[in-house]
């Protein structure tokens, strides 16, 4: 343990694998988002904090127990020449869904059943918020753990990036999640990125790997995009202000 303080190798593998952790993480925090943006002020707050425990938690308990992790690789059964494993299967579901998931929220958002559903919320929907964060962080969990599986090779450097990228969560989440409640057009947007990154999900499951580097890519686009439109509606809601000033 004492040797990777003086290794600079060890240095380099984590300062990468944490910005990896940490853009990994960003499909977390947009999920996390989106499901919290339902609930009452309150009640999101105690979800995000478990979301993001959980997130945490999962993503140690996997590392701990790598050699299971590395089962999960190995083919279980074939079908047409394509092999399958265990993680294809959580990575298929999981894409599936995300893809449900987004495709009903954007339906709830284009028939304004929003404030219908929030009217209604209690306990019911937040004890369902919170079983669709622990399905999906394990999703994401398994995706990460297995990407710094391959990056690192001391347990400690992983460890220590799960704990750096969670930290930087946290504290973003809380930003993200306001931006998303501010500005209800950028919450559509998170929940395109929703569909993109389950269609990445079962697309990796079945075997045809989508560079990460373009989604995210994509992502940055629109929502640099999107920023501009917030700036633009900003300065139209300014406008009539000043002008009757005058």
């Amino acid at each position: 343990m004492l040797h990777l303080l003086t290794d600079p190798h060890a240095w380099l593998a984590l300062v990468t694998l944490s910005v990896l952790e940490i853009v990994l993480g960003i499909d977390n925090i947009v999920f996390i988002s989106v499901l919290i943006s339902r609930l009452p002020k309150r009640q999101a707050k105690l979800a995000r904090q478990i979301g993001l425990g959980l997130a945490f938690i999962f993503r140690v308990a996997l590392l701990l127990t790598l050699t299971w992790i590395m089962r999960l690789t190995a083919p279980v059964f074939a079908i047409l020449g394509n092999e399958f494993s265990w993680r294809d299967l959580i990575l298929i579901a999981g894409g599936l869904f995300l893809l449900a998931k987004g495709t009903s929220e954007i339906h709830a958002e284009v028939e304004a059943e929003y404030e219908e559903e929030q009217s209604s919320g209690g306990s019911n929907g937040f004890g369902w918020v919170i079983a669709q964060l622990v399905a999906i962080d394990l999703v994401f969990s398994l995706d990460s753990i297995i990407t710094a599986i391959g990056l690192a090779q001391d347990v400690e450097i992983m460890i220590a990036a799960v704990m750096i990228a969670m930290l930087v969560m946290y504290f973003a989440a809380v930003p993200v999640s306001a931006f998303i409640q501010k500005y209800p057009t950028t919450k559509m947007l998170a929940l395109s990125f929703l569909l993109l990154i389950g269609v990445a999900l079962v697309a990796d499951g079945l075997g045809f790997h989508i560079p990460r580097g373009y989604i995210y890519f994509a992502m940055a686009f629109a929502g640099a995009v999107e920023v501009f439109n917030v700036l633009a509606l900003r300065n139209r809601r300014k406008r009539p202000k000043t002008l009757t000033r005058k």
